[in-house]
Formats: C-alpha cells, sequence, structure tokens
C-alpha cells in the first residue's frame, strides 16, 4: 500500500503547470479552485473525466496502479479502487449532469481518516464545439480546532497536479506524456497556459470582489458616543 499520508507533504514542494488557487481559508476549512481551457468539447472532456483510471495519478492511490480506479458517474455512483488485498471509496457522486457537472463527496487521500466534509466537483462550460472550460473546485470544512486550513497548500499542489495530468489525457492520450503542445504554439498566439492563468486570475479578482462584499455586509457599524 501506498504511503499516501506522506505524498501530500512532499508534493507541496513541486509546482505543478495547472496554477490551483487557495481562494479561502478559515479555521477548520479551506476552498481550492482550479481554472483550465480544454481543447475538447464538452461530450469529449466529461467522458474524460469519467475515465478516472487513463489520468488520476497512481501515487496517489492506495494500491500504487491507477488502473484499479473506477468512477460510476450516477448519483450515489461509487468512485472506488479494488485491488486483490483490498477496496477503497475515494469519493461518493452527489450529483451528475452529463457533460456540464460532476460533484462527489471525496475526502482524498489521508483526509478520509478525518472527520470532516469534502466537495470535489468539476464544472464544465462550453465556450465552442472544441473548446471548453473546466473549473476544478474543492471544499474541505471540519471543526475550527482540527488545524485542517494547514492542509491547504500541499492539496493545493497534488490537484494541480492532476488537473495537468487530465489535460494531457486530452491532449495527447497519454497522462504521462510529455506537455510540450504549448512549446509549438507560435509567438502570436497565447499558450494555453497563458490562457489557463488568464481565466485563472479573472476568477481570484471575482472570489476576492466577493469576499470583500460579505465583509462588508457583516461589519457591525461603528457605535456612537452618547450625548
Amino acid at each position: 500500500m501506498k504511503h499516501v499520508l506522506t505524498l501530500f507533504a512532499a508534493l507541496a514542494a513541486v509546482a505543478g503547470t495547472a496554477r490551483a488557487e487557495v481562494t479561502q481559508t478559515r479555521p477548520g476549512s479551506f476552498q481550492i479552485e482550479i481554472p483550465a481551457r480544454a481543447e475538447a468539447s464538452a461530450v469529449r472532456l466529461y467522458s474524460a473525466i469519467v475515465a478516472v483510471e487513463r489520468w488520476w495519478d497512481p501515487a496517489h492511490t492506495w494500491s500504487g496502479a491507477s488502473a484499479n480506479l473506477s468512477l460510476n458517474a450516477s448519483a450515489g455512483g461509487c468512485f472506488c479502487e479494488r485491488w486483490a488485498s483490498g477496496s477503497a471509496e475515494h469519493g461518493r457522486v452527489i450529483m451528475a449532469s452529463k457533460n456540464e457537472l460532476l460533484r462527489l463527496y471525496a475526502a482524498l487521500g489521508p483526509l478520509q481518516a478525518q472527520p470532516l466534509t469534502a466537495v470535489l466537483e468539476f464544472e464544465l462550460t462550453p465556450q465552442d464545439e472544441e473548446t471548453t472550460l473546466l473549473k476544478l473546485s474543492y471544499r474541505v470544512s471540519g471543526a475550527a480546532e482540527s488545524g485542517l486550513e494547514q492542509w491547504a497548500s500541499g492539496v493545493d499542489q497534488v490537484l494541480s497536479g492532476q488537473m495537468d495530468r487530465l489535460l494531457r489525457f486530452i491532449d495527447t492520450g497519454n497522462a504521462d506524456a510529455e506537455a510540450d503542445a504549448e512549446a509549438k504554439d507560435s509567438a502570436e498566439a497565447p499558450s494555453k497556459r497563458e490562457a489557463r492563468a488568464e481565466i485563472f486570475a479573472e476568477w481570484v479578482r471575482q472570489a476576492k470582489a466577493q469576499n470583500e462584499r460579505e465583509k462588508a455586509a457583516t461589519r457591525k457599524p461603528p457605535i456612537k458616543p452618547k450625548p
């Protein structure tokens, strides 16, 4: 069995090419969002996500083999791993809208052993017949004293790597292939990485603006001194 607990910490220092953003941390909770532009239709992208055994990093499995994974994309369906000496549930589908949204309860890796709520979401927004915006969101919360917010940066890096593998699988059919397509882009045309960064920056601005509005709405007016 892989030592998944140590992998989260070890990969925290490794930068992936997909850039995640820890959009919110509070005592006992955090939220991560990863935007991407996939050169694929929503139909093809959704099918690729569901074929999790083709792109999920084997380093983040209990058996060390992605081929042991499966994902039943319907309500109640299991994101499961089964091998000769055991089995594990990585997550359970709570909503599946084909080619639009896939949402799971999923306490991934070492988070599985914690008393918490974790929601993993893939949201697809078609741009045209061959381009789809994908936003991966991961929201985790538990007891305020649990210290979960300290996991945010490590989970951020792990999910960035998973997104990179999904995009490589879509582009090349092989999640382990080197991501060299960007280097072949012409100087005039923006690379896929730059396009993802632009989308990401806009989502970050929107998230920060929303947080400021929420803070302003809950801020108490100053108490005027009595005459």
